[in-house]
């Protein structure tokens, strides 16, 4: 027989990409005798790989290679940056050359004697199921946001559309989806409710294909065998969203952070994948926060695709100097104004980040965030207490998550999500101050860390379903 060789198919994006290269590196460890490679969009994979003779040129570093599929952007697209017609032409590019051009890798591959045995799809890449499926190779999805989420999208196309899109204009509606705890209409993702941005009907689209994808699959499962879903979140976590959908077969193998190792900590490794999107800043932040006392910095970032208008960082500026506590504060390049993102007496502004090193370093008492599940999931794994500011997408789940949690406090944002000065310095404040409410939220912090530690250490939670969904699939197969 062929050695295994696990297709990781993920979407361009940097929130897409860091999940998938933690799952490909660890598959790549636990099939020594195998071969795992990675296939993002050239529009990622040029930035990954800068030095490249040309944007589309393979990669074979160590124990997974890098062969990349084309959407039809190269040069990449940013949802953000156009309109609704934009949005759709991109999406319907990205499912049709996608389809194509991936198909192209996987005849590659096995022309050259490495037949592709399993394609795991990140979620938004429903066509790599199709294509797959088409090819005669067994799939599997890997879901890179939390367990939550999932079931929530699950139970919306199956039976709860019609009511949460019939209360979406009241925010304090409850709805009680099976499994699940009663949500806010709030609390639910931005797409259920956002019908007038069509960049957000588009790319709902497809996350709607994607459930479309595992219900092939349910339908067409024999012999009591389900699909299996691969799930970045720590099961101790999310017990009842994991149980809340037992039409799947879910495996939660997270936090996938690259430099989290088996002791629990987190540390920069010489082997640790690096790879991001991004141009990491060349100041000198952890030296500037090796000069800080323990616990006295706000480290503030909204991720790699929110952008702030200059209305909303002058606000936060605002915030973080009453507050009077030193910040460190991400403002990506492109979204810069000029020379006003600057460093002051109290602040450091960088392009860009290790974000688990900031997350993890003793300076650091409280993360203001655009609630991401990469940063999500990073911010538990380091034991740092959140100001939670969703802007759209899963992120109103995630900050209730958080809430849930104990771990932090979500701000009080307007219909915009516009976060003014006052309510920032009091979030900060609350979570950082000598009161009761601040001691419990870094108690419930420093709690949640720990389960995260034992859930990736040798035997943990994380292992075992790792290893579980590696002796169903050779079964399966």
């Amino acid at each position: 027989m062929a050695p295994q060789h696990f297709l990781v198919v993920a979407f361009p994006g940097q929130g897409h990409i860091n999940p998938a290269r933690a799952l490909a590196e660890r598959l790549a460890r636990a099939t020594p005798d195998g071969r795992v490679t990675l296939s993002a969009a050239v529009s990622a994979h040029r930035l990954m790989f800068p030095s490249l003779a040309s944007p589309n040129q393979e990669v074979h570093d160590g124990a997974v290679s890098y062969v990349p599929y084309s959407d039809g952007y190269d040069r990449g697209f940013r949802l953000f940056a156009g309109d609704g017609d934009d949005a759709r032409r991109y999406c319907e590019a990205f499912g049709r050359v996608g389809r194509e051009t991936l198909s192209a890798v996987m005849d590659r591959l096995a022309a050259r004697g490495r037949p592709v045995t399993c394609v795991v799809y990140a979620m938004l890449m429903w066509w790599a199921a199709e294509v797959a499926r088409d090819c005669g190779v067994p799939r599997t999805l890997y879901w890179t946001q939390p367990a939550t989420m999932l079931a929530v999208y699950y139970h919306y196309f199956h039976g709860y559309e019609r009511i949460v899109t019939e209360h979406a204009a009241e925010p304090g509606f409850t709805v009680a989806m099976p499994g699940l705890p009663p949500m806010a209409t709030r609390d639910l993702p931005s797409f259920f409710t956002n019908f007038t941005d069509e960049r957000m009907v588009a790319a709902f689209g497809d996350v709607r294909r994607t459930f479309e994808q595992l219900d092939l699959d349910v339908n067409s499962s024999t012999g009591g065998r389900k699909p299996m879903v691969l799930v970045n979140t720590i099961e101790e976590l999310e017990l009842g969203a994991l149980a809340s959908v037992p039409e799947l077969d879910l495996f939660p193998i997270g936090p996938a952070v690259i430099s989290l190792f088996a002791d629990g900590t987190t540390k920069s490794s010489p082997n640790a994948v690096v790879g991001d999107l991004f141009v990491h800043d060349g100041k000198a932040y952890m030296e500037w926060l090796d000069t800080k006392p323990a616990r006295s910095v706000v480290y503030v970032s909204f991720g790699s695709m929110s952008s702030a208008s200059k209305r909303q960082k002058e606000e936060m500026k605002r915030g973080l100097a009453a507050s009077g506590r030193p910040y460190l504060w991400v403002v990506r390049k492109d979204n810069r104004d000029n020379d006003e993102d600057r460093d002051n007496e109290l602040g450091m502004v960088v392009e860009w980040c290790d974000q688990v090193r900031v997350l993890s370093h003793p300076a650091v008492g409280c993360f203001v965030t655009h609630c991401g599940w990469n940063s999500t999931l990073e911010s538990v794994a380091c034991g740092t207490p959140v100001v939670a500011v969703p802007q759209w997408s899963d992120q109103d789940t995630n900050a209730r998550l958080i809430i849930q949690w104990g771990i932090g406090v979500r701000a009080t944002i307007d219909a915009d999500r516009f976060l003014d000065a006052e309510e920032l310095t009091r979030c900060v404040e609350l979570v950082m101050g000598d009161t009761k409410d601040g001691a419990a939220i870094r108690s419930s912090s420093t709690a949640c860390k720990a389960k995260v530690q034992v859930a990736i250490a040798d035997g943990g939670s994380s292992e075992h379903n790792f290893k579980t969904f590696q002796d169903q699939f050779a079964n399966h197969v």
